[in-house]
């Protein structure tokens, strides 16, 4: 009887643990860069979605900072150790972005003041929307085989960096379009409830069923017949 290993190999391990390193350092570097534009442009602008993008993008990269934290760890079991406490830094930081983004669009709404039309903004956004799924699928793939919840956790924030890519895009040029202020607040308050969703998964620590793939789901990934997540229990949204 041949014995069935829960999981990937030591060396595989280390590989992706190298792997989501070298991910969250793109996505550090990347976000820096968004959200000096963002919130410069924001500001000039007046627009409280581009502001909140900016500091969603300060957020992410306290998130991806927490990952690169937890995978600095010199043995697996300092790295899973960590794990708890990256999710929770993860969780906070999407609450922090929904609370402040709720308040500032709420003060628009009410007449204090109205966005502007900002091509810088309209640039970044549409830039985000194709470098952000490629980001979030490598670094995703690469947490579901390790059965790290804390880097599906982190790629689910850049996920959600794609998302608020589209939803600033609509809202910034239906505002230049057509001058309806009112698209800029109400596309940071879509921003703020995904972020209190992810945070709320993130807290809870099912932002993947943290269970690592077999040997055979791992097999499967790299011959393109699954995605190293073939252990999830049914209805885990890790698999979605």
């Amino acid at each position: 009887m041949t014995a069935l290993s829960l999981g990937p190999s030591p060396r595989r391990r280390a590989v992706l643990a190298r792997r989501v390193r070298l991910l969250v350092a793109a996505t550090i570097t990347y976000n820096v860069i968004e959200a000096v534009v963002a919130i410069g442009a924001g500001t000039i602008a007046s627009s409280g979605a581009l502001v909140a993008f900016g500091l969603d993008s300060v957020i992410e990269v306290a998130s991806a900072a927490a990952v690169a934290w937890q995978f600095a760890a010199r043995t697996p079991e300092l790295v899973e150790r960590r794990e708890k406490r990256a999710l929770r830094i993860i969780a906070l930081s999407f609450f922090a972005l929904a609370a402040y983004v709720t308040v500032d669009s709420a003060r628009t709404l009410l007449g204090s003041g109205e966005a502007e039309h900002s091509s810088a903004g309209l640039v970044l956004a549409a830039l985000s929307l194709a470098v952000m799924p490629f980001l979030s699928h490598a670094q995703r793939r690469a947490g579901r085989e390790l059965g790290s919840a804390s880097a599906v956790a982190d790629s689910k924030q850049t996920l959600l960096c794609t998302y608020l890519s589209a939803v600033l895009l609509i809202g910034l040029a239906v505002n230049s379009l057509f001058g309806w202020a009112w698209a800029d607040p109400i596309a940071a308050l879509v921003i703020a409830a995904v972020a209190i969703k992810e945070g709320r998964e993130a807290w809870r620590g099912d932002a993947c069923c943290a269970v690592p793939a077999p040997a055979g789901a791992t097999a499967a990934a790299a011959t393109g017949t699954g995605d190293g997540c073939a252990s999830c229990p049914p209805g885990c949204a890790c698999c979605a």
